[in-house]
Order: C-alpha cells, then structure tokens, then sequence
C-alpha cells in the first residue's frame, strides 16, 4: 500500500478521535435530607471524648478495642479477598487502556531442511544440475498492527473498566469499614456477656447465700420446708442462665479470632480479662446528610458501577459501524545464507489496512445495546436504593444510640432502688415481718433490672459502631477515592 493512503487513514482516524458513540456519563443527582431527624439528639448528647469519624475506634477509649481493630485491618482474610479484587480490576483496567494503543512483534525463525530424493519432488529436483538436498530459510520481521478507534468503542470500554476498578477500590474500602465495625461491635458484646454473666453470678452467689440462711432457720424450726424449696427453685433458675451466656461468650470470642484472622482460641485468656463495656463517644454531624453519605463506600460502588453500565452501551452502540485497523510488517528473508539477510535483496514489507463490519446484523447489536441501557437503568434504581437505605442505616443508628442510653440511665437508677429495695426486705423477712416471697420477688427483679442494664449498655456502644459505619467513619478520603465521587 502506497505511504500516502496509509497517512490520510491516520489522518482520518485521528479526526475521528475526539467522538465517542453513546452518552456521556453524568452522576445523577440523588435527593438527601437537609439534615438527620436524629441530629440534633445526638448533637446534645454528653460523650466523655469527641472521635475522629475517620479512627472512630479510638472514641471508646479502650486500648484492646483499638488493639483488635487495627489488627483486623490488617489481618482479616475477607479483607485480604477485598485487596486481591482491586488488584484484579486494575490489571483490567491496563488491558483496556492498552487496547487503544498500536502493538508490536519481532519474530525471527532459522530452518534447515534436508530434501527426500524418493518423493515425486525430490525426484524432479533432484534431476536439476547444482541441486543441494540441504535448504536453508533465514527470517527476521517487525509486525505492528492498531485498531483506529474511530467511533469511540474502544474508549468507552476503557470508560467502563475505569469504573470498575474505581467501584472495586471502593468495595475495598467498604470491606474495610465493615471489618473495623464488626470486630469493634463483637468486642462490645463480649463485654457485654461478660457484665451479664458478672451480674448473673453475683445473683447465683447471693441466693446461694439466702438458702444457706434459711436451711439453717428451718434447722431450728423457724422456717418451713416450703420456703427451703422455693429458695433452691430460685436458685436453680438462675444458675440456668449462666451456660447460656457462657455459650454466647464463646461463641463471641470464636467469632472474634475468626475476624483477626487467627484460629479460635488465640485470644481468649487476654478477653477473659475483667473490662467495663466501652462507652460510646461523641459523633460529630456538623457535615451535611449529602456530605457525610458521600463518604460511604458502598455508595461509591453503587455509582461507579451505574458509570462503568453507561459507558458500556455505547460499546453496544459501536457496533453499529465499522472497525478500521493498519497492520504493517517490515523484516529480512533469505533462504540462501544468513550473510544474505539484512541486504536490500533480502529486504521485504507488507501494509494492510482493514476493515470489519457487522453489517448483516443489526437485529443482534439492538438486543445487546437495549440488554445494555437495561443494565444501566437497574443500576440507577440500585445507587438511588443505595442512597435511601444510606439515610436508613443513619436514621436507625441514631435513634438506637439515644434511646439505648436513656434506657440504660433509667436502668441504672432502677438497679439502684432495687438494691436498697432486696436489702430491706431481706432484713425485714429475718425479723418475720415479711414473707420470704418478698425476697424472692426483690431477688428476681433486681437481676432483671441489672441484666437489662447490662445489655442497654451494650446495645448503645454497638449503636455508636453503627452510627460510624452509617457515616462513612474508617478511612480517609484522598485524591484517588474523590475521583469516583465527583
């Protein structure tokens, strides 16, 4: 092919350049509160310490929850799974860039053959006079071939995987968050079961003490077998709800290991150590619901992945029209002597420019172009889920945080009151002014109230674990992350 045709075809493709078929991507915009119905109750909330949103972790003030989170983030393997998808992604991402560009080959061969005198050929050459049964072939070439990307497909195709290896950074650091939240929401609860079980043995403890009293009365005879009965019914009773909470501390602390990614049982000796349930920091909302919710990786996903379904119908679309490619080849061939190879006797080179068109078959591009715009349309209904459900989760949290603690102030006072209450009716049953009914009662009430106490704190430190997840709290923002959220 003549250097000027091949010149005015990379003239041509290089105007074509600057168009791409399809529509450009824009982020739709997606409605959000001017402000949280919860805020302002969180806001008047007296926290001991403010946390950073970004290590919101280290709001609880204990060191061990900070201790396991940390190593969580660096050693959970539903993480590590996270960190091996980026990667994946990114390598799709160089495939897609490097379809836009030309692409090169140098191959070379060296052959020796020696020719058969008894085949037909063999017999005719071998009839010619200088006829050397030895042959020798010599090749060394350069290829280069590119597709003109002259209506955008391979563009948009970059567009798309661009968006995909920006939604799989973000999953990454969604991962992320919810590794730091679980981890810190199962060692609230282990400190949880662990004030429950505290409270139900001290109980155990305390009726075990109130039968001893009253076997002894009933061996003078001043107490009935009946009431000997009632306190060894009462007893038993509450030693039956320290396997149940021992299983779910074990399981617990199983559950823990698991998420540090160590075998179970690693640290169980450094959990059963005696700690008081962390208490929940302060939240800062000064942010807008907008801001705040962009900080959310999952929706970050859910907008990339709306991207990467835009860009792919006007893959789709290019279809449509044709595909434009130059290859070309320069190189040396001899079959005489390598010596031989490199002169301009030797010298060979070829230019193609090519042409693929699915012009026949049109009826199978419109399925594939409408299966895209389908695509697209269920991932906007999905961000658009995504951002409400968002707005839920901080809603949810908010108001589980709140009223936890109020429930656990009330609780509080109550445990005090019942305290007072079992002392007193426990004395007035030793001077026979009360029956021992009465101490039962107070003993059942006063284990409810503080085992209710108990689990009202733990629930408002695993709400404030989920009001951090709610916002966005784990990470810091940079240059990369803004990308996918312009």
């Amino acid at each position: 092919m003549s250097p000027r045709y091949i010149f005015a075809a990379l003239i041509a493709g290089s105007l074509l350049a600057g168009c791409a078929v399809g529509p450009d991507y824009v982020r739709p915009d997606v409605p959000t509160p001017d402000h949280f119905q919860g805020q302002a109750e969180v806001d008047q909330r007296h926290a001991p310490v403010d946390a950073d949103l970004a290590t919101w972790w280290t709001g609880f003030g204990d060191p061990q929850l900070t201790r396991y989170v940390t190593l969580a983030l660096e050693q959970n393997l539903d993480l590590a799974q996270a960190f091996a998808r980026v990667t994946q992604a990114r390598a799709g991402l160089g495939a897609a860039t490097a379809a836009l560009l030309p692409s090169g080959n140098i191959s070379g061969q060296a052959a020796r053959a020696y020719q058969s005198v008894e085949t037909p050929l063999g017999q005719v050459l071998n009839t010619t006079p200088g006829f050397d049964r030895y042959g020798n072939n010599y090749e060394a070439d350069f290829s280069a071939s590119w597709e003109l990307d002259a209506f955008g497909g391979l563009r948009r195709g970059r567009e798309a995987a661009l968006a995909d290896y920006q939604a799989s950074e973000a999953g990454a650091l969604a991962t992320r968050l919810a590794v730091a939240a679980q981890t810190a929401d199962i060692y609230i609860t282990i400190r949880g079961l662990q004030a429950r079980l505290k409270v139900a043995r001290k109980q155990v403890q305390t009726q075990q003490d109130l039968l001893a009293t009253i076997k002894l009365l009933y061996g003078k005879g001043l107490a009935a077998e009946l009431q000997v009965r009632q306190a060894e019914g009462a007893l038993a009773q509450v030693q039956a709800s320290v396997p149940v909470l021992e299983t779910g501390l074990d399981a617990a602390t199983n559950a823990l290991d698991v998420m540090l990614g160590t075998q179970p049982g690693t640290h169980r000796v450094e959990l059963m150590e005696d700690r008081e349930i962390p208490t929940a920091p302060q939240i800062a909302t000064a942010e807008t619901p907008g801001e705040l919710l962009r900080r959310r990786p999952d929706l970050i996903v859910a907008e990339r992945r709306l991207a990467a379904s835009n860009a792919r119908i006007g893959i789709a679309i290019a279809e449509y029209y044709p595909k434009l490619s130059l290859s070309g080849l320069i190189g040396s061939a001899t079959s005489v002597a390598s010596g031989n190879l490199f002169t301009s006797g030797a010298n060979q080179a070829a230019g193609v420019l090519g042409l693929r068109w699915r012009l026949f078959d049109f009826g199978r591009i419109n399925a594939q172009i409408q299966q895209a715009k389908g695509q697209q349309a269920e991932n906007l209904a999905a961000y658009r889920l995504a951002a409400l459900h968002a707005t839920e989760d901080v809603e949810n949290a908010f108001s589980a945080l709140v009223k936890r603690e109020e429930q656990a102030a009330v609780l509080a006072q109550g445990v005090d009151s019942l305290t007072r209450a079992r002392a007193a009716s426990f004395a007035a049953y030793q001077k026979g002014v009360v029956s021992l009914i009465e101490v039962l009662q107070a003993d059942e009430s006063l284990l409810r109230a503080s085992d209710e106490q108990a689990q009202a704190q733990t629930e408002s430190a695993r709400a404030a674990v989920a009001a951090f997840k709610a916002l966005g709290g784990g990470w810091q923002a940079d240059g990369t992350q803004a990308v996918a959220i312009k």
